[in-house]
């Protein structure tokens, strides 16, 4: 068997051979578009996210850092139909194969997307946008037609505001579907009844907020031609403020919402409006398309610079640090369990010698000398008052009241007890007390 000499062996490091492996599987392959499902999806402590892409063959482990998926408008779940775009890499320290995405969006939606924008530029090309085709809305607005839901929440704010700003102004509704599959036919055959009857000065297109499924009967070719042969101006009020769809770019004049067209219609000054609403779509239009042309460039000089750019080593260690992070949390929580237990063992054990018991027993013994005290203090009290009763009486005894009680009357003479008639002369006044009273004599 041919065996080569060591020094013709080509012979690599572990960490070399993946480094090397990460190496041609980010330059061969580059970025990739892949349809998948979520799963086991994780958003670690420092904002990356890390999940699994499967389909019913196979699966991929993946990461999305937090500088791109904090472009992400709702964060993904288990189960959800994502599109992504990534670059296929490898985790050195673990030689794991696996996928590092850059956008992700739910699946379907991105194709909605394609469709308008290839609509959009359709009826662009034709003319539908352009603003000499717009009409200017009435200076004077008495009567306002609403193409909407009768039971939806749109109407209830236009309604609403207009009676706020307008009360005089008339409303006549055109019901319609504004989701579903024959929402578009509806809308249209409404804004043909609207225009047929002449019955107002303007037109309210529009319906509440949803997503792009939901609002996708406003980007239907045949609503767009609708709206742009309508004889009566037609003031688009689609969703929210960021939804935009082909109606809006159609319409005389778009409202960010229901309640804002109901403002715009209500108000004097529409003309001015009009030109500043127009202006500001052609302007969301232009910065849109030089994103989108930075956004190309960018992706571009990405991906010629993603090999050897310095973000691939910072990633490996991101989610190095991430791993870490989870073997202390987990090291942290078993320690903290044993100290529990040694804890909860000592105090069991102390509990043995707990002077609980003394106290107890200290407690008891307070309380039946406070109970003697307070008898023995109980007697006391009940002898003094016999002592006191018996005083009291032999005071009363021996006391001049009860002499004067018994007939005998105590002479005064200037407040001084007379016990002599040789204390008296001819002249002074006496006066004698008596149990009952005194009386005043003079003496002969």
């Amino acid at each position: 068997m041919f065996s080569a000499s060591p020094a013709n062996r080509n012979i690599f490091t572990v960490s070399k051979l993946n480094h090397l492996a990460r190496s041609v599987l980010e330059s061969e392959i580059g970025q990739v578009w892949l349809s998948a499902e979520i799963s086991n999806f994780v958003a670690a402590s420092s904002g990356h996210w890390y999940f699994t892409l499967k389909d019913n063959r196979a699966q991929i482990k993946s990461a999305m850092f937090k500088g791109a998926n904090r472009k992400v408008m709702t964060r993904p779940k288990e189960g959800d139909k994502v599109l992504v775009r990534a670059n296929l890499s490898i985790y050195e320290p673990r030689g794991d194969y696996q996928l590092i995405v850059e956008h992700l969006e739910p699946e379907g939606e991105g194709q909605l997307k394609r469709q308008f924008e290839a609509l959009k530029q359709a009826l662009s090309a034709q003319g539908l946008f352009a603003n000499e085709n717009k009409q200017p809305l009435p200076n004077s607005i008495s009567r306002i037609g609403v193409v909407t839901s009768a039971t939806g929440a749109a109407l209830h704010d236009i309604l609403t505001v207009l009676k706020r700003r307008n009360p005089a102004v008339e409303v006549i509704i055109y019901p319609t579907q504004v989701q579903g599959a024959n929402a578009s036919r509806q809308i249209c055959r409404a804004i043909e009844i609207a225009n047929r009857r002449n019955e107002v000065d303007i037109l309210v297109v529009g319906r509440g907020g949803g997503s792009l499924e939901d609002l996708w009967c406003f980007n239907e070719e045949n609503v767009a031609w609708a709206i742009h042969y309508s004889v009566l101006p037609i003031v688009s009020a689609v969703g929210h403020e960021v939804d935009i769809t082909i109606a809006d770019f159609v319409a005389d004049l778009r409202a960010p919402t229901p309640s804002a067209a109901a403002e715009l219609v209500s108000q004097s000054q529409i003309e001015m409006l009009s030109a500043l609403t127009s202006k500001r779509d052609r302007l969301y239009k232009n910065t849109r398309t030089l994103l989108k042309e930075l956004q190309y460039q960018q992706q571009s000089l990405t991906q010629e610079l993603n090999t050897y750019h310095p973000k691939n080593q910072l990633r490996q260690h991101m989610q190095r640090v991430d791993n870490q992070l989870t073997a202390i949390t987990h090291n942290m929580t078993t320690r903290l369990m044993r100290a529990k237990q040694t804890c909860d063992s000592r105090i069991s054990k102390l509990s043995q010698f707990s002077p609980m018991a003394l106290l107890k027993e200290q407690q008891n013994t307070h309380s039946l000398l406070s109970q003697r005290l307070t008898q023995a203090w109980r007697r006391g009290v009940e002898q003094r008052h016999l002592k006191l009763a018996n005083a009291s009486h032999l005071l009363d005894t021996v006391s001049p009241l009860s002499t004067l009680a018994r007939g005998y009357s105590i002479t005064f003479k200037d407040d001084n007890v007379v016990k002599s008639q040789k204390d008296l002369v001819r002249g002074d006044v006496i006066t004698n007390r008596f149990a009952d009273g005194e009386t005043k004599s003079t003496v002969n």
